[in-house]
């Protein structure tokens, strides 16, 4: 209802169509939205410009466009169309909001829309009408407007008879504010508090006891320390004082699934969601009490969002990459017999992923190499990974595409190949490991670990790396540079379950005997389990 106490007679709803009234309530958003301080003429302008009203469609035949109104109102060029869609809950209105100028054109539209036809409310037309009586360059920009109204008379000023005032009986009465008193604010802060602790404990116990995982837990940890941090700005005694669980109403309020849960996704999910749905309850009502905390817990949030993607994205990888303990990274030049007798020894040894390497190959000729490729590989039902083109693994319908750190970021590979395609990243540091492990990689390379044949590197982390990885990373990952079937006792014996080969099998007389023995080797090292301890990030027992 667009009652104002001090403007009651101008801007009573009873006045205005109800397109006049979106209108107004639009252009409160505009101002809104510009940190203005009050309503003026290009606000208004604007909402009946990209309203698909009366007065929207007599400007778009003018030929009227944003645009047009930019150019005399440069501050609005922030505001798009989307902007105007974005617009769903419109503010009501209050009468500080509005400038001399605002309620000059609002009285001359009323006064328009009475004087024309005896009318008892304007419309978007007649607020459009007021703009071609208004000043330069308001006049000129509508006088295309109306072609069939040029001989109009301007109305007579304004008077405040002009428009009939609302019996008393009939005008709506503004209510006081509502706000919480402290115990209520706290009874809030203290469940929410306690909702998103609980969520955290539930994603880092299954991160810490399930998986191992150190370095998911060490991340999980530090966000519950940092949600400590900032619940410091409130009483813990005054929260647990103002704790009322035997009246809450929500006790004995229960859903079908609540104690459901199908497997570890739904547990997870549902961890996530009520820690975050809590943090947004923080947020909103402790900015009460300290605007300044808010923006903590805010950035918590946002950061949950980054886990969630990574406890989930490792889990979906380790179950995909499961039975994936060798990757064969195939050139055609390095394959004395061609590549077809290298995938068909792997795959009879065991291997089932495989990644083109070809950096030299026109595009349309390694389209077509792929192709051959994907045609193999999947009749041996195996992994077929591209490097460094997303757009050839999209068009070849690949598995995955794996990326450097020079090439394309995980995310943008992503918006390429689409939610379901693998994508691994070469890292060269325990640092580059972490960071790809937050980007939502579903795999690493990790290396090199020795010189190889096939690539030159300036530097060596060699198997440092591999144990520094092998301590605290869960998503798959494969040990790759300079591995072969005479080494690979030591990279296992760091830590690694995976590797990734090239020349090594590529130029044997017998690819399958090589994948065999390096098969065979990963295997053994996996059934032995050497990797069962759990990981303790809190150094203090698993109690902590």
């Amino acid at each position: 209802m667009l009652y104002t106490a001090m403007l009651p007679d101008t801007f009573h709803a009873s006045h205005w169509s109800p397109g006049a009234q979106r209108a107004w309530q639009r252009a409160v958003s505009v101002v809104q939205r510009l940190g203005a301080t009050e309503m003026r003429l290009p606000h208004l302008f604007w909402a009946l410009l990209v309203d698909e009203g009366r007065a929207g469609a007599r400007m778009e035949s003018a030929g009227l466009t944003l645009s047009d109104l930019m150019s005399i109102a440069p501050p609005l060029s922030v505001l798009t169309l989307d902007d105007f869609e974005q617009m769903t809950e419109l503010p009501s209105l209050t009468a500080s909001v509005f400038s001399d100028e605002i309620v000059d054109l609002a009285r001359e539209a009323l006064h328009t829309a009475h004087q024309q036809a005896g009318m008892g409310e304007a419309s978007t037309e007649h607020l459009l009408l007021a703009f071609r009586h208004s000043e330069a360059p308001w006049t000129e920009l509508v006088a295309g407007c109306f072609p069939d109204a040029t001989n109009l008379p301007r109305p007579e000023a304004p008077s405040a008879t002009t428009v009939v005032a609302v019996p008393e009986e009939y005008q709506v009465q503004l209510r006081e504010r509502q706000s919480l008193n402290r115990a209520e604010l706290f009874r809030i802060l203290d469940a929410a508090s306690n909702r998103c602790r609980e969520g955290l404990r539930v994603i880092e116990d299954y991160a810490r006891f399930s998986r191992n995982d150190g370095f998911l837990s060490r991340e999980l940890k530090q966000l519950r320390h940092d949600l400590q941090i900032a619940l410091a700005n409130f009483s813990t005694a005054e929260m647990a004082a103002c704790r009322d669980t035997r009246g809450d109403v929500g006790v004995s309020i229960e859903t079908s699934t609540e104690y459901a849960r199908q497997d570890i996704y739904d547990v997870l999910i549902a961890a996530f969601k009520r820690t975050q749905e809590a943090l947004r309850t923080l947020e909103e009502y402790s900015k009460i009490l300290a605007g300044g905390v808010a923006h903590r817990f805010e950035q918590i949030r946002y950061r949950s969002y980054t886990l969630e993607k990574a406890v989930l994205q490792t889990l979906r990888a380790r179950e995909v990459l499961a039975s994936q303990l060798l990757y064969v990274l195939l050139t055609e030049a390095q394959c004395p017999a061609g590549v077809g007798p290298v995938i068909r020894g792997a795959v009879a040894a065991g291997g089932r992923m495989f990644q083109v390497r070809e950096k030299t190959l026109p595009d349309r000729a390694l389209v077509e190499h792929c192709r051959q490729l994907r045609r193999w590989t999947r009749e041996l039902g195996a992994l077929l990974i591209i490097n460094d083109r997303p757009d050839i693994a999209v068009i070849v319908e690949a598995d995955g595409v794996h990326v450097g750190q020079d090439e394309l970021t995980v995310a943008d590979a992503r918006r390429i190949v689409g939610p379901n395609c693998l994508i691994g990243v070469s890292t060269h540091s325990i640092e580059q490991a972490r960071q790809a492990v937050l980007d939502g990689a579903d795999y690493l390379g990790v290396g090199p670990t020795f010189p190889s044949t096939t690539k030159t590197f300036t530097s060596f982390p060699g198997l440092e790396l591999v144990a520094q990885v092998a301590a605290e990373i869960e998503l798959p990952w494969f040990a790759i540079g300079g591995i072969t079937d005479c080494n690979i006792a030591q990279v296992i014996q760091q830590g690694a379950r995976r590797v990734a080969v090239s020349a090594v099998v590529s130029r044997a007389e017998s690819p399958v005997e090589i994948c065999t023995e390096l098969v065979w080797q990963l295997t053994t090292a996996a059934d032995l389990g050497s990797r069962n301890e759990p990981i303790d990030p809190d150094s203090a027992g698993e109690t902590a």
